[in-house]
C-alpha cells in the first residue's frame, strides 16, 4: 500500500496512527505529495480527482480516500478493533471521529484564511467563526459532554490527532491551559508509542 504524504497533515498522521495500532504501519509506502487548495497536484489528481490527502493507493492500483475511509479499511483489514462493530461504543467512537475532523476542518480554513489567502480579501469573522466553533468543540470534550474516553479506538485517534494539529498550528490558542481535562487527557494519549512516532519521506 502506498499513502501520499505530508509531514504536516492532521488527516495523515491520523491514518498513520491507525496503521501502526493496528499493525500495518510497516506495510505502508510514503508518497510525496504537494497537496493544495489552489495549485493542485496533478500526481494526487491522479490517484483522486479531489487532489486532497491523504488518499491511498492499494496494492491493486485502486485508490481510497478520504481519512475515514482509509481507517476504516485498515482496521477491517487488520480484524477490526478500532471500529466498534456495532452498539453504543461504535456510535461513541463514530462521533469522535466526526467531533475530531470537524475541529480539523474548520482550523484548516482558519488557517488557509491567514496563510494563503492574499491579506486583501481575508474575511476576519470568517477566521473568528472557524476557530470558535474549535473552541466550542474542545469545551465540549473537555467538559465531558461529549464522551473521551481512555481506549483506543478510531475516536480518540482522531481527537489525539486533532489536538496534535492545533499545537502545531494554533499554539498562540492555549488550549491546554484553557481546557485542563482534555490537556491532561491528550498528555496521557499522547505517551503511547504510535503518537510518539515521527515519519518522513
Amino acid at each position: 500500500m502506498q499513502l501520499f504524504f505530508s509531514t504536516t497533515s492532521p488527516y495523515v498522521r491520523k491514518c498513520l496512527v491507525t496503521a501502526e495500532e493496528a499493525g500495518l504501519g510497516s506495510r505502508i509506502q510514503l508518497l510525496p505529495a504537494a497537496a493544495h487548495p489552489v495549485q493542485r497536484d496533478a500526481t494526487i489528481v491522479a490517484r483522486n480527482p479531489l487532489s486532497k490527502i491523504p488518499t491511498l493507493v492499494l496494492d491493486d492500483g485502486s485508490s481510497l480516500f478520504d481519512s475515514a475511509v482509509i481507517c476504516e479499511y485498515l482496521d477491517a483489514r487488520a480484524g477490526g478493533r478500532l471500529f466498534p462493530r456495532e452498539g453504543a461504543a461504535r456510535w461513541r467512537a463514530l462521533t469522535l471521529q466526526s467531533l475530531a475532523d470537524g475541529i480539523l476542518d474548520a482550523a484548516l480554513l482558519a488557517r488557509y484564511e491567514t496563510a494563503l489567502r492574499p491579506e486583501a480579501l481575508r474575511w476576519a469573522d470568517w477566521t473568528a467563526g472557524q476557530l470558535d466553533k474549535v473552541a466550542t468543540s474542545l469545551a465540549s470534550l473537555d467538559s465531558g459532554t461529549t464522551a473521551l474516553h481512555d481506549g483506543v479506538d478510531i475516536g480518540t485517534i482522531a481527537v489525539a490527532c486533532s489536538l496534535g494539529y492545533l499545537d502545531l498550528r494554533f499554539a498562540d490558542m492555549g488550549w491546554r491551559g484553557r481546557y485542563p481535562r482534555l490537556a491532561a487527557w491528550a498528555a496521557a494519549f499522547g505517551q503511547r508509542p504510535s503518537m510518539q512516532k515521527q515519519w518522513s519521506l
